[in-house]
């Protein structure tokens, strides 16, 4: 290293303690990137790569960034998985011998994010920690931004724990113990025993921290290690610690979850289109947040269910204190990341000023909330704390409207401080006195064009154009500078003045930075009484969100009970209805118990509408345990503890498994898991083999559910020899997807009835799919010859089917009538070819059902 200049000695010592993360080393206007990370961050960030000598004998590899600008690169890192320390100058350049000091102020992870720009608002930034500790493995999870921490611990290895973590959806994970880490494509970092601090936990939570296991303690221990060593500043607003039992919680995998799309579409990976995106009615940020962790975690507390079903009852029925509970609330910022602004040292005047206004608007809140007369809103109310001190204080220390920079001044407000009134006076002063020599020197010379003027090289001067320096008096001024068509002026008593001017200036925007900084700490000290009124507002942002969701798309309260039945009259799936016109959509009932109809089995054709059927049900289960009204006329439903689900073909080209694999793996997960108080959905088992294998294996799937587990299930299939269950199972009961046929077209009336379907329809369907009509009518002549082989069979089916086939395809074709070609027109060419594109295996019934809809608008309009 001797080779290089001091410069990039420096950059090399510090870089050597970062080794994966990209150094953004300040010089002077710019964060500059060298060596690897230069070559990296230029693809990424598609920036320029040049170079610099460097000392060395080849020039070094350089990109860089402007730093008012770099907060988006960063960003723009962040959001693919790098890590970033930022590297400032420490020292005053003027004031430096050699090469200026340099220190990394802060390192930011995906996980670590705390800027607003950075964030989503309706969204937490989890990261996640999972800590094995005497048999048992711990999960924390926090995030930074709002100061929540999160932790519980479970039995098991880390693999079998590590949905736990996932469901927090975290943007980064944190390992401590683990005998093999498990697979994800998440950033992660292991610490090691040696640097974790055992008693950390204690210091930050104090009286939180008890009653936590080993395991809890570790996987705590292992976060606040991990953000220590990446942030370098205080936690204060880390005080958050909540300890919980997942089994508290309905279950659901992260297959279940992400097949349900509660909070983001299979397809798109986005909100809309998902359950998050139909409830999501609330007015503030942190409403929207708790509202995504309600639709993750289930509640399983009947008690606690009814309470929050009964403050979405009172406020449904009161549209107008509704509204007026809508409008305060959307005068309420963000105050749980307002809070971690202002504790972390980040916030600027107007994060104080929105942090005000949302407070003033708490006594109102309170007010329309024991109207409702309900007790869980009266509570929330009760226990929300005002914070009128720090309202006052507030309003006695700074302006209404401050810039957004905390060092240009301006932010004070008058007779906060005695001393920076009287240099805001000398300030007005000097400047009034500097207006009136501008009229005196205008009457003295009789230049009407004279002006005083400020610049920061020259400071205050007098300017006199070219036309009228003849008329200026001898010995009046003295020349500081020579323009083109002006000469600018000094005098000793202007110069002295603009000292004066100037120091007051300078002083001025010093200590209203200073009385700025000491407002924010007096701030800082109430982070714990923000945060608790915060994630009350939160809570009823929610219940009003779900009043108003329920008012407008006529939800109704389900009846809870523990009978084990499980009865809904006229269900409608809430996201298909709320894309589709609410007049189009069919609505479907559902009857089941623990005994006579424990398992439905279903079976009809495809795109009858079985899937989406089967995901209605689950959803208005989640939407029920969350507290919400549900779409239906009437609905009466036992809590589920678990809910899993196998719809829909995917593959694990990765992990080496093929469609079938999972499918048996997802499966078998249900079988092991699952209990008499679960949901399971069921679709299609067994069709990625052989027929009678699949057909084996379906059965005893079934009888197994029946007559092992008792959970209530929803089964789909398309082997129509296992309706005979019905017959010989107890519990099993045959639905079907209603499908009629009219004038040799086949129609779809998504009406789920009593009994087994007729047929299977697959050359209906196939026909929708425009198939060619050689293939459509050789398929149907196919189909005869085995159907009417079936019925007169020698008793041994493999070897019929094989007759048959061997005879039909040695057979002419039957009459199959040459239709006309015709063209299609440009409209229908547009939509044959999305229908190309499109990839079935990764569309959900819903996206179909919209895209069907769409098709056959611009159809209607030709």
């Amino acid at each position: 290293m001797a080779q290089y200049t001091p410069m990039i000695q420096q950059y090399l010592a510090i870089k050597k303690d970062y080794p994966d993360t990209f150094l953004f080393f300040r010089l002077g206007d710019f964060y500059e990137l060298f060596f690897d990370d230069a070559i990296l961050a230029s693809r990424e960030l598609e920036i320029t790569l040049t170079g610099r000598d460097g000392g060395g004998s080849e020039r070094i590899p350089m990109c860089g960034v402007p730093h008012h600008a770099a907060d988006g690169y960063i960003a723009e890192l962040l959001k693919k998985g790098h890590k970033v320390a930022v590297c400032e100058q420490v020292e005053d350049p003027k004031e430096a011998k050699g090469v200026v000091r340099r220190e990394v102020t802060r390192v930011i992870t995906p996980g670590t994010m705390m800027e607003g720009k950075w964030l989503t608002d309706k969204e937490n930034n989890y990261m996640a920690a999972l800590a094995q500790v005497e048999g048992r493995t711990g999960v924390a999870a926090c995030d930074m931004s709002t100061g929540e921490m999160y932790v519980t611990s479970l039995a098991g290895q880390a693999e079998s724990v590590l949905d736990e973590a996932l469901q927090y959806r975290p943007k980064e994970l944190v390992f401590f113990g683990l005998a093999a880490l498990p697979k994800t494509a998440l950033p992660s970092t292991v610490v090691d025993a040696h640097q974790l601090d055992v008693f950390a936990v204690d210091s930050q939570y104090a009286e939180q921290a008890k009653g936590l296991d080993v395991s809890m303690r570790a996987a705590v221990n292992a976060l606040l290690f991990y953000i220590g060593t990446t942030q370098k500043r205080s936690l204060a607003h880390m005080r958050l610690l909540k300890q919980y039992d997942a089994k508290q919680y309905l279950q659901m995998d992260g297959f279940s979850r992400r097949n349900l799309e509660l909070t983001e579409t299979i397809r798109d990976k986005t909100k809309k289109g998902s359950l998050l995106w139909l409830l999501d009615r609330t007015q503030t940020a942190m409403g929207g947040r708790l509202l995504r962790r309600w639709i993750e975690r289930p509640l399983l507390s009947r008690d606690q269910l009814e309470a929050r079903l009964s403050a979405v009852e009172a406020l449904k029925g009161d549209m107008l204190l509704r509204s007026d509970l809508r409008t305060c609330l959307d005068r309420v910022y963000d105050l749980e990341r307002l809070a971690g602004r202002i504790s972390y040292g980040n916030a600027n005047a107007r994060d104080l000023i929105q942090l005000r206004m949302s407070l003033e608007a708490v006594p109102e809140l309170k007010q329309y909330m024991i109207q409702t007369n309900t007790p869980v809103l009266m509570e929330l109310a009760n226990g929300m704390d005002e914070c009128a001190d720090i309202v006052n204080y507030l309003a006695h220390a700074l302006v209404d409207d401050p810039p957004i920079s905390v060092r240009e001044g301006g932010m004070i407000r008058t007779g906060y401080d005695e001393y920076l009134d009287k240099l805001h006076t000398a300030s007005r002063e000097g400047k009034t006195w500097i207006a009136q020599l501008e009229q005196g020197e205008r009457e003295a010379t009789g230049i009407r064009s004279l002006k005083v003027g400020f610049n920061k090289v020259f400071g205050y001067y007098i300017e006199i154009s070219k036309s009228n320096i003849a008329n200026v008096p001898a010995g009046r001024y003295e020349r500081k500078q020579t323009l083109a068509n002006a000469e600018r002026y000094i005098t000793p008593e202007l110069k002295e003045r603009e000292a004066l001017i100037l120091e007051a200036e300078e002083k001025m925007i010093e200590l209203e930075y200073q009385l700025f900084v000491a407002v924010r700490s007096e701030v800082a000290k109430h982070i714990p009484r923000l945060q608790n009124l915060a994630e009350r507002i939160a809570s009823v942002d929610v219940l009003q969100a779900f009043a108003t969701v329920s008012d407008e798309r006529g939800f109704v309260r389900p009846e809870l009970v523990e009978s084990g039945d499980y009865v809904i009259t006229e269900g409608r799936h809430p996201v298909v209805e709320a894309v589709l016109e609410r007049e189009k959509y069919v609505a479907n009932d559902v009857e089941m118990d623990q005994t006579n109809r424990q398992v439905l089995l279903i079976t009809g054709p495809n795109m009858a509408g079985k899937s989406t059927y089967m995901r209605q049900i689950a959803l208005i289960t989640v939407m029920a345990q969350i507290g919400c009204f549900v779409p239906a006329k009437q609905a009466k439903l036992s809590i589920v503890d678990q809910i899993f689900t196998r719809i829909g073909a995917a593959d694990d080209l990765v992990g080496g498994h093929s469609t079938f694999m999972v499918e048996m793996l997802e499966t078998r997960h249900a079988l092991q898991k699952a209990t008499a108080k679960s949901l399971i959905l069921l679709d299609e088992i067994g069709r990625g083999t052989s027929t009678y294998d699949g057909m084996a294996l379906a059965q005893a799937v079934i009888e197994y559910i029946c007559q092992k587990i008792g959970a209530k299930t929803l089964f789909s299939t398309h082997y129509h020899e296992l309706t005979g269950l019905a017959e010989t199972l107890s519990g099993v009961v045959n639905v079907n997807a209603r499908c009629e046929e009219r004038e040799g077209k086949l129609l779809f009336l998504h009406k789920i009835e009593e009994g087994r379907a007729d047929k299977s329809y697959g050359i209906h369907v196939a026909e929708l799919a425009e198939m060619p009509t050689w293939v459509i009518e050789r398929a149907r002549s196919i189909l005869t010859g085995l159907e009417a082989n079936g019925s007169t069979g020698n008793g041994n089916a493999a070897s019929d089917v094989q007759m048959s086939l061997e005879t039909l395809w040695t057979a002419p074709v039957a009459a199959v009538r040459e239709e006309p070609m015709q063209f299609a027109s440009a409209e229908e060419e547009a939509i044959m070819a999305e229908l190309r594109e499109l990839d079935l295996n990764s569309t959900t019934p819903m996206d179909a059902m919209m895209k069907l809809y769409a098709w056959k608008q611009q159809l209607k309009k030709r």
